[in-house]
């Protein structure tokens, strides 16, 4: 209790000022550098296509061209160069929007490329892609066809009811009849969830229509799973091109054994051949006896208020502002825009202090969730203001775009807007809080002197 107590006088005078990110962003190769590199794709190309690209790119995979040999590749040379040029924009490969000059930097999971590798795709693509040395080949990735879980195989599987999309129908919006949990006889506590969609396009010889949306139907499900007398446990949505949730180690979502799964909001989407398809939903658990050792916190920051998008104008600005109840770990960032969304920033503000914690572009065809890294979640205090900014492009220029003369307001359908940041935060008490920051000062071995973004009591140690 006294170190609590010393601890909570600390806090109240130690508005240390935020200082500038401390991480080294690489600096782009310049012409006189990128012209003695002798960039050859067997030796610098391929290994890249391999880490970031080949998931999509590859025979069978949901991307339009394989990229996996030199003869696959070649004639895209340019094309790459462009696309990965883009950076965190719309457009960009592969799909990673979050900006390396701003903000937190370490994530899980992330298939971006350095500055280095940006400058040796384009000097490749410029000095007539060499092969190289066919010895410097990597040898080649095994993938799995089959229509895979990129977490592994998961411990339940619950299937939605098949449906049939004609090939020239409208969209349609709607819900489903309850859908029973087989073989769940106790509750447990939920590690991961994946969702994929299982249907017969590739049976009927392949998709009709050169893009992600050609191989699938369905757009997004938002859903819930409820036991008898019990509250409702909501699950990530799923959407086109999205990544599986791992919740945090220290936290999961409950599935109560005798759930049902509802949805009353499904998009569906025809891709240009009658396509008859379902849902899979795969739950990985924690181990029988685990225990969440924080909650998940119950607010997301978002504004559906007063969304008012104008016709043909760029750079929009929308906002939105929470002040956090308790002293709070946020696990992921996901912004969630629709069409005319450009980018969004998350911010906290913490007495006078002012900290840009992540900023990205978005891609309404390609929604990510962007789980921060062990030891760079934000760690904020109770008190704290979150801010979101978005910046909306209603012009020809954003192709996601279908008539910019539309002015756009609110709403649930991709013809209308939102503007939430539906990542994950977890909640702690004072002991909990103090704990995780000096874990944080430990793992990450700071002095004094040194700053962690979005962590801005990490450096007032209790009792000091």
């Amino acid at each position: 209790m006294r170190r609590l107590t010393m601890w909570n006088s600390v806090v109240g005078t130690a508005l240390a000022a935020f200082t500038a990110v401390a991480f080294t962003v690489p600096a782009p190769v310049t012409a006189q550098e990128s012209a003695s590199m002798e960039v050859t794709f067997t030796k610098d190309i391929a290994p890249i296509l391999q880490r970031s690209c080949q998931q999509c790119h590859r025979p069978g995979g949901v991307a339009p061209m394989p990229l996996v040999s030199y003869a696959d590749v070649q004639p895209h040379a340019l094309r790459i160069m462009r696309r990965t040029g883009i950076r965190d924009r719309q457009g960009t490969m592969p799909p990673w929007y979050i900006e390396k000059d701003v903000g937190i930097q370490h994530y899980k999971d992330d298939p971006s490329l350095s500055d280095e590798e940006v400058a040796a795709i384009a000097w490749w693509a410029r000095n007539g892609t060499p092969e190289g040395d066919a010895a410097d080949m990597p040898p080649a990735l095994v993938f799995d066809e089959a229509v895979g879980w990129r977490l592994g195989e998961p411990d339940l599987i619950v299937s939605t009811p098949e449906m049939l999309v004609k090939g020239d129908a409208p969209d349609w919006w709607g819900g489903i009849e309850s859908v029973e949990i087989p073989g769940l006889t106790e509750d447990r506590y939920v590690a991961s969830v994946e969702i994929r969609e299982i249907n017969n396009v590739k049976e009927q010889g392949g998709r009709d229509r050169e893009t992600v949306g050609g191989l699938y139907v369905f757009h997004h499900l938002l859903f819930s799973t409820r036991a008898p007398g019990q509250r409702p446990t909501t699950w990530p949505v799923h959407e086109v091109g999205r990544n599986p949730d791992i919740f945090d180690k220290d936290s999961g979502r409950l599935l109560r054994a005798g759930s049902t799964l509802e949805s009353n909001s499904i998009h569906l989407h025809s891709n240009g051949q009658d396509t008859r398809g379902h849902l899979e939903i795969g739950f990985k658990f924690h181990p029988v006896g685990y225990a969440p050792k924080y909650r998940e916190a119950p607010y997301i920051v978002a504004n559906g208020a007063d969304i008012d998008i104008r016709p043909e104008e760029k750079d929009q600005e929308l906002h939105a502002y929470t002040v956090l109840q308790q002293h709070t770990k946020i696990v992921t960032f996901e912004p969630h825009l629709h069409a005319p969304g450009d980018r969004m920033c998350l911010e906290a503000i913490w007495g006078f202090n002012v900290e840009t914690l992540v900023c990205s572009g978005y891609d309404h065809n390609w929604v990510r969730g962007y789980a921060f890294a062990d030891n760079y979640q934000p760690l904020l205090p109770k008190g704290t203001i979150l801010h979101i900014t978005g910046f909306m492009d209603n012009t020809a220029a954003n192709r996601n775009i279908p008539d910019p003369r539309n002015w756009q307001g609110a709403g649930n359908r991709s013809v209308a807007n939102m503007f939430i940041d539906l990542g994950m935060k977890l909640t702690m008490n004072d002991e909990q809080f103090v704990d995780e920051m000096a874990a944080r000062r430990e793992a990450l071995q700071l002095g004094v002197n040194d700053h962690v973004v979005g962590c801005p009591l990490c450096m007032v140690i209790p009792g000091n």
